[in-house]
């Protein structure tokens, strides 16, 4: 029987790979850990979710102060936005969270940490820093960067990616961002916001092409009463550096040529897998197009070689990765044969308002050819968001055929939180009626939920069928007011009219 230095090896000490090494080595399996940057915590502790959500709690604080009078407040004439404050900040809660993800922590968990580029030499082992190392199991985890496509002039030109975005030395007067998926919509708000005029570009019809239309348009609408414009539906042909700005050449839907100039330049227009460098061609290790192939178990083409989180090409999001960290100690530690299950996998894009989804959206729903129907509300009906001055969003719920939720969207204030009642009502099977009938607290912008199963209930509560029964068998005497006898709302003529 074959021996080897560790019991399992992980590469990459992102999200997925620092679950799987504190799951393993705390169940006593001998766990290395190997990164290849200088520190541990991957692209969302450096260069994604933390950066971008310090920069935009920053520029949501700047926004609300800008718009004092909206809250019955004193207009305030501000002071331009220092961004080397910003950088300064966001690095500082960098640095707190950075001492969760330490290598003291990890070796009090009993993991060994190396840092260094290692490269397979056989299935089992790899070599780094002139040494070989084994391990009965390997995990690759070693995450995404951005695409940066072959536009031409685009490799001859500054640009920014976000590796840079969250550290500049100055706020831009003005930036180009390419792509209109989550990260150029998020870094577009925050920065219009802080004052950079922002302008972005896409090849679709719409924003956050995976989302329903409906919902980012109402976004988009929100973001360009802002100040953000958007060049949807245009190509991009060319990029050059025009003296200290950057300049893109557009062709429009009508074939036209459009010019757009910036000092700052953003390449939002995708992800792609982490595989390079690490000799996967050399041992066998499968690969498609959007990162390496792995099974339901997320084992790859060898099955002691797992693959978890962006670098394999499936949701890129931090909690799916460490989502599927769990899954990688169930089958490799453990020794069960644990399946990823991604039917109720929740998202959300940090924009305000903020859009949030789980399970089944129309467009995903249709393409699968199911029957539903929509039952929303609006935000504009809930009283504690018009006390926060919150109108535009609503909620949609899908249900199925047999009346079963098969997902929820929210547009609006703070639906990330909001969406956290709906993932532990969905993944643990919890009947609508049972959130029909649950007590929330009032005024909170949670009750959205309740209002949403309440507007599906309510026809069939108050049907004349059950009007009809209650008469019957109660001799209930109907109603003590019609229409007519109404009085017109304040504010409104005699034909009820507003004046």
């Amino acid at each position: 029987m074959a021996t080897y230095d560790y019991d399992i090896g992980i590469i990459g000490g992102g999200a997925a790979g620092l679950t799987i090494a504190a799951g393993a080595a705390q169940l006593d399996a001998k766990t290395l850990l190997i990164e290849k940057d200088s520190m541990l915590g991957g692209d969302c502790l450096h260069y994604g979710c933390v950066p971008s959500k310090t920069l935009i709690k920053s520029a949501h604080v700047y926004h609300n102060m800008r718009n004092a009078a909206a809250f019955g407040l004193p207009p305030i004439d501000l002071p331009p936005v220092d961004f080397r404050r910003i950088a300064d900040r966001i690095r500082s809660v960098i640095a707190t969270i950075q001492r969760h993800d330490s290598v003291e922590r990890f070796c009090r968990l009993g993991a060994r940490v190396e840092f260094g580029e290692p490269v397979f030499s056989e299935e089992h082992s790899v070599h780094i820093n002139g040494q070989s190392l084994s391990a009965r199991a390997w995990v690759i985890a070693t995450g995404s960067s951005a695409v940066v496509p072959p536009i031409a002039g685009l490799d001859q030109t500054d640009h920014l990616t976000n590796r840079e975005i969250f550290y500049l030395d100055r706020l831009p007067a003005s930036m180009l961002i390419l792509g209109g998926g989550p990260i150029g919509i998020e870094m577009a708000q925050a920065f219009g916001r802080l004052g950079t005029r922002v302008s972005v570009v896409d090849l679709a019809d719409q924003i956050l092409g995976k989302e329903d239309a409906d919902m980012a348009a109402d976004l988009q609408e929100v973001m360009q009463s802002e100040g953000v414009t958007f060049f949807l539906q245009h190509a991009i042909e060319s990029v050059r550096q025009a003296g200290n700005q950057k300049e893109v050449t557009l062709k429009n839907p009508a074939g036209s040529t459009v010019r757009l100039k910036a000092e700052q330049l953003l390449v939002a227009l995708g992800r792609k897998a982490n595989v390079e460098g690490l000799g996967l061609e050399a041992i066998g290790v499968g690969m498609h197009r959007r990162g390496i192939q792995v099974d339901s178990r997320l084992r790859t083409t060898h099955k002691h070689i797992y693959a978890a989180g962006d670098v394999n090409g499936g949701f890129q999001f931090t909690h799916a990765a460490g989502y599927e960290g769990g899954i990688v100690v169930s089958n490799a530690i453990f020794r069960l044969p644990r399946k990823a299950n991604y039917t109720y996998l929740p998202w959300c894009t940090y924009t305000d308002p903020e859009l949030a989804s789980i399970g089944k959206n129309e467009k995903s729903a249709q393409a699968e050819g199911l029957r539903y129907t929509v039952w929303t509300e609006n935000f504009e009906s809930n009283d504690r968001s018009l006390a926060e001055g919150s109108r535009v969003g609503r909620i949609k719920m899908l249900l199925d055929d047999k009346e079963k939720p098969i997902g929820i969207q929210i547009l609006g204030p703070h639906a990330g939180e909001l969406l956290g009642e709906w993932v532990a009502a969905l993944n643990g099977g919890v009947k609508l009626s049972t959130l029909a009938g649950a007590v929330h607290p009032y005024p909170t912008i949670a009750e959205i939920n309740k209002k949403v199963v309440g507007s599906y209930f309510s026809p069939k509560i108050f049907s004349d069928r059950i009007k009809k029964g209650l008469k019957f068998f109660f001799n209930l005497k109907g109603r003590a007011c019609g229409p007519e006898d109404c009085p017109a709302p304040r504010g409104a003529d005699a034909t009820g009219e507003n004046r």
